[in-house]
């Protein structure tokens, strides 16, 4: 993907704006449309934050932080474009009216990868005449540090697009998954969804505080889950017999363990108890305190597990 040396961010929120960092740290000029009079100040400073991390990572050898424009509108900001991130908010009258209003302005061959993470592929293509280069390319907050992005098309979509996505995505530093199928939720939201669900009934229950629920994950499965997916890691549990001897071995107990989780639905009594309870665990730190905490342990992470993933 060395040939697109131009790309779009469309949407200059947290999750625009991380994207606008990644690209400018690939080598890549970017072109930046928001309708907010402050986006400009706020990308800026979102980037000038993100670049030491991004150098600590080894991915600024080829960027500049300044290779970066401004534009009111989004026929303008996609002109000339050969790769366009969408992050709009995730409302489907303002996606639909923004991809009408660049449609026409795209250049031949380029593709617009969606950052949405509630709406599906098909919901959001009706805004298209002609949707062929529209992809999903969902990614994990913040994008600049998150490697994951899922990628989809389906039978509307040009049998180069999603390939095309993946190869860029790959080439700014990205490990992509294909959505095969298309769900609410695509994948991973749809595992931390489960989880969560299960972490909520645990405090709802009384079983464990929000802070050692919380606790329990990062100081337990979490840094597995880090190095290898839950069914490889369940794989080398069982030792030489592997996830067949696995499942022999734990079935009774997953059974058991599956059949008492709970089903539950978000009510204002319990956000509060969550809200009270991940109060009580900050212990006085600031979201972006605690922003600057999460993006160093995951730059620390990073670095220590990317060498070894690359052997």
């Amino acid at each position: 993907m060395t040939d697109i040396n131009h790309t779009a961010v469309l949407g200059a929120g947290v999750i625009g704006a991380s994207w606008a960092a990644l690209f400018l740290a690939s080598g890549r000029s970017v072109a930046v449309f928001d309708v907010s009079d402050s986006a400009e100040a706020q990308v800026r400073t979102y980037v000038e934050r993100a670049w030491p991390v991004l150098q600590e990572l080894g991915l600024t050898e080829q960027g500049d932080p300044d290779r970066v424009s401004f534009h009111k509108s989004p026929a303008e900001a996609v002109d000339g474009a050969q790769f366009i991130q969408e992050s709009v908010p995730e409302r489907l009258p303002v996606k639909h009216e923004l991809f009408a209003a660049i449609e026409p302005a795209l250049a031949p061959g380029a593709v617009v990868a969606s950052s949405a993470s509630g709406l599906t592929l098909g919901e959001m293509q009706a805004g298209w005449k002609n949707p062929a280069r529209f992809v999903l390319g969902h990614p994990f907050n913040p994008p600049h540090l998150i490697p994951l992005v899922e990628v989809m098309g389906n039978e509307r979509t040009a049998d180069d697009a999603v390939a095309m996505a993946e190869r860029f995505y790959a080439s700014v530093g990205k490990v992509t998954i294909r959505v095969n199928r298309e769900v609410p939720g695509h994948v991973a939201n749809r595992l931390q969804a489960a989880v969560w669900r299960e972490a909520i009934h645990l405090v709802k229950t009384g079983v464990a505080s929000v802070e050692d629920v919380d606790k329990a994950m990062w100081a337990g499965p979490g840094l597995r889950w880090a190095a290898m997916g839950p069914t490889m890691l369940f794989h080398l549990g069982a030792g030489d017999g592997g996830l067949a001897a696995f499942c022999q071995r734990y079935t009774e107990s997953f059974n058991r363990w599956w059949d008492d989780l709970g089903v539950l639905h978000l009510d204002p009594q319990t956000s509060g108890k969550l809200v009270q309870g991940v109060t009580e665990e900050a212990q006085g730190k600031t979201v972006s305190d605690l922003s600057s905490q999460r993006d160093a342990l995951i730059t620390a992470t990073l670095k220590a597990i990317t060498p070894l993933r690359a052997r």
